[in-house]
């Protein structure tokens, strides 16, 4: 039932990641959406691979999020995983989606869709491997980045022959499984302008919506940057784009920093650390701390003289940057890595695209806080206005709701689930 108590369309919401703990952007991202929407225009049926034992550390921030969780089972990520995803260099499609493809996948798919929901919600483009080839339901695809988009750019900034060949064919194969997939779906929600334009002009998606991405601000409540010696990153250290960043600021920027700041210090904060980079931090002393990872990011945010984002790779919005000025953190960043965000250089961060202008920068605030407080809350300002979760999950549930209305507009038979006035005018 709605708030209102009327019968109300069922969503099937499908994704390929379980969404705790919430440590990466992608998986606070569908949270925050799911969280905003629970109550509202749609019942929420959501599927996910967890254990058991996940399921019940998670049952409660589960009910937050949906009215119905089921689960399959994950796959074990131990040395024959490993092996198969170097097997899978030779699939058709790029490994990224084809390590995804099982049979419990399917299964709970297909069970999922047997429940007869009103319209069904895939989670990244990689969760279209499951979609099945016959589909009379509305549709629409969540997607947090242009995949494509960022398997270029590792191939433009791989040092080695090998790894550029490698990720030059994983694109071309990534670009044909994005296209030819999204192209099947009512709507395509896309979490920044750019990207959607990418998808319009780029595969012809004209049924691309765009959502802003969102920051819970309650959470994340403002703490104005102190005068420290403090630099902060934040990320899952599993991710290629992020390794590559922090590999790029140890080599290049962090002993520039150290020559005219030699008191700072710089705080990675984030899972699965690989052991070349912790060669690296180990290298440059104590001035570098790999925490692994945490229940909670913000006391390593609060008060730190900056915030650096120095990623060469990426796609979508980096939700970390939203949360680090939320909590009033200044922000020293690549143009990739506030791409999409909508901030302005100078205003709401500063930006340095080479090594030597991001230690520049780094310098900068660790030097004058009262520079990085300024930059820190008109940012903040700025997020305030635009950029609250709420706002997200009100876009998504209209778009949902859009695809929803056009499907039983077109249809000669009554919708399967509710059909109450409310919910066809797009009130929750």
């Amino acid at each position: 039932m709605s708030r209102s108590g009327e019968k109300r369309p069922r969503l099937l919401f499908v994704s390929p990641r379980f969404l705790f703990p919430a440590d990466e952007g992608g998986k606070i991202r569908t949270g925050q959406i799911l969280r905003g929407m629970k109550g509202g225009a749609f019942e929420l049926d959501l599927i996910a691979p967890a254990s058991d034992a996940e399921v019940r550390a998670h049952r409660a921030e589960l009910l937050e999020l949906c009215d119905r969780f089921e689960a399959w089972p994950p796959q074990r990520r131990g040395a024959l995983w490993k092996l198969a995803r170097l097997r899978h260099l030779l699939s058709p499609l790029p490994v990224a989606v084809r390590t995804d493809v099982c049979a419990a996948f399917a299964r709970a798919t297909q069970g999922g869709l047997e429940r007869r929901p009103d319209l069904v919600v895939f989670d990244y483009v990689h969760s279209a491997v499951a979609f099945p080839r016959e589909l009379k339901l509305p549709s629409v695809c969540f997607t947090h980045n242009v995949e494509t988009e960022i398997f270029r750019r590792h191939a433009k900034v791989a040092s080695r022959a090998l790894s550029r060949a490698v990720w030059r064919n994983q694109a071309a194969k990534m670009e044909r499984f994005e296209r030819d997939s999204l192209a099947r779906f009512t709507r395509v929600v896309a979490v920044s302008e750019r990207d959607a334009q990418q998808f319009r002009n780029d595969f012809g998606l004209a049924q691309t919506r765009v959502i802003p991405t969102g920051v819970d601000l309650d959470h994340f409540r403002y703490t104005p940057a102190e005068s420290n010696d403090r630099v902060v990153f934040c990320g899952a250290m599993d991710w290629a784009a992020n390794q590559d960043g922090i590999g790029w600021l140890l080599d290049e920027v962090w002993a520039k920093v150290l020559a005219v700041h030699p008191s700072a210090t710089l705080t990675v904060v984030g899972r699965n650390v690989p052991e070349s980079l912790q060669a690296k931090g180990r290298a440059l002393g104590a001035s570098v701390r790999f925490t692994g990872w945490v229940e909670d990011i913000r006391p390593h945010l609060q008060g730190a003289a900056a915030y650096a984002i120095p990623l060469r790779v990426g796609g979508g919005t980096r939700i970390k940057g939203y949360e680090a000025i939320a909590i009033g953190s200044p922000v020293v960043s690549t143009a990739i890595g506030v791409e999409g965000l909508g901030l302005s250089a100078g205003k709401h961060y500063l930006e340095a695209n080479d090594p030597a202008s991001f230690a520049e920068s780094l310098v900068a605030l660790l030097g004058d806080a009262a520079r990085g407080r300024a930059l820190a809350q008109e940012a903040r300002a700025f997020v305030e206005e635009r950029f609250s979760f709420r706002h997200a999950a009100q876009a998504f549930e209209g778009i949902c709701l859009e695809a929803w209305r056009e499907h039983v507009a077109r249809s000669p038979l009554p919708p399967i689930c509710g059909t109450s006035t409310r919910a066809m005018q797009g009130k929750p």
